[in-house]
């Protein structure tokens, strides 16, 4: 059984490299072509992001799979064996947490790489290093918090429910749905600065869109992201009367008044075509399927480890091979996203206009220096937008390639 969990673990670590290879080959071939979309200079600068980025990928696909042996290997019982509380529940709950801030001080050296070096690089980020650890900070105490009382939950379960992987998929399913709801207001905030947007006509304008498809919000905002990147977004969050139009003030400073509704017409676009719920049945569908596949592993895989069968060495094995199950459910999850953002484009260029949403786009893609081209297989997996020179064809832009 270890073996052949070995080797499933080797296949998606393959998986990825080679995925990522074919991108790093395919984008270095395709940058030495004439620029489309962007910027001549912005053309090459996404085209070297995007291969920066995919190479650091690689390694940290690599030093995925040297934590994953370091786990299987003798890291489970190890833990284990140096935590020795003597309450069941609560050990689990501490063993858990441990195991992920282990894993995190894994992936550190990556996300310090990402921030301070690459993406400043590329001047995206601001980020200063106090604002790096007070965000670390808070979230560590989220993590503790939250994530404490998530585990003991379904620590609980396990101890007491017959077939409890069911009831466990339901508890954490729930408390996802409570997290969606309760984001916005009180998450979000801890972060960054949300302000009532101040553009008395534009708020005027994001009203009337909102009423045109019968959405009621808690309001339009702006949040300060320019203080850690500059890349331009927008996002409706919450479910529920939490909705918020929450505005990049990067987006804000870029886009005009027509690119910022055809925008946010976009993101009606999903309300209305009601993609939230597809996307939450697919992400329950997924969970329901881990939790299934993780609440009937037989004693003996967790012999092989060394460890007992526990709540707390169940939970190790779903958090270390989950990523596996979700990797493989990607392919499904891209191509019903991509049909879903057709649909939405073309609700943003009926809510707007056309050309708007074709400029807006273009504006994004400039800004953010997102490369206009990838190999079909990394689209295949990753994509969860269809291709920009697609989006813009429906558009009606003429793109020449």
């Amino acid at each position: 059984m270890l073996l052949t969990i070995g080797i499933i673990f080797f296949i998606y670590v393959l998986t990825k490299v080679y995925i990522s290879t074919m991108e790093i080959g395919f984008v270095a071939k395709a940058k030495q072509d004439p620029a489309i979309i962007l910027d001549p200079s912005n053309y090459i600068k996404a085209a070297n992001y995007k291969i920066a980025t995919e190479r650091m990928s690689m390694l940290s696909t690599l030093v995925e799979y040297v934590v994953f042996m370091f786990w299987i290997g003798f890291g489970l019982k190890w833990l284990d064996k140096i935590i020795t509380i003597e309450d069941p529940t609560l050990k689990s709950v501490v063993y858990v947490l441990s195991f992920i801030i282990i894993g995190y001080l894994f992936s550190l050296p990556f996300d310090l790489y990402k921030t301070f070096i690459l993406d400043k690089k590329f001047g995206f980020s601001n980020m200063t290093v106090k604002l790096y650890l007070i965000d670390t900070l808070k979230s560590m105490l989220m993590t503790i918090i939250i994530g404490g009382a998530v585990i003991w939950g379904i620590v609980m379960i396990m101890q007491n429910v017959t077939n409890w992987w069911i009831w466990g998929f339901v508890f954490v399913f729930a408390i996802i749905l409570v997290i969606n709801m309760i984001y916005p207001t009180l998450i979000a905030p801890i972060f960054n600065k949300f302000s009532p947007l101040q553009d008395e006509d534009l708020k005027e304008a994001i009203q009337k869109l909102l009423s045109s498809v019968g959405l009621q919000s808690d309001g339009v905002f702006t949040i300060d992201a320019s203080k850690r990147d500059n890349r331009l977004n927008a996002y409706f969050g919450g479910l529920g009367k939490s909705k918020r139009v929450v505005l990049f003030d990067t987006l804000i400073e870029k886009l005009n008044k027509p690119e910022l509704l055809s925008v946010l017409g976009h993101e009606l676009g999903h309300y209305k075509h009601k993609d939230i719920f597809k996307n939450i049945f697919m992400m329950g569908l997924m969970m329901f399927v881990i939790f299934y596949i993780f609440g009937h592993l037989p004693d003996s895989l967790f012999n092989a480890v060394g460890v007992i069968k526990t709540p707390h060495t169940i939970i190790a094995m779903i958090l270390i091979f989950a990523p596996i199950v979700s990797f493989f459910f990607m392919p499904i999850f891209g191509m019903v996203s991509r049909a879903n953002e057709f649909g939405a484009d073309e609700f943003g260029a009926q809510s707007q206009d056309a050309p708007s949403l074709a400029n807006a786009l273009q504006k994004l893609a400039n800004e953010n220096k997102s490369f206009p081209k990838s190999h079909p297989l990394y689209i295949f997996f990753y994509f969860t937008h269809p291709p920009l020179v697609e989006r813009l064809k429906r558009l009606g832009v003429k793109v020449d390639e």
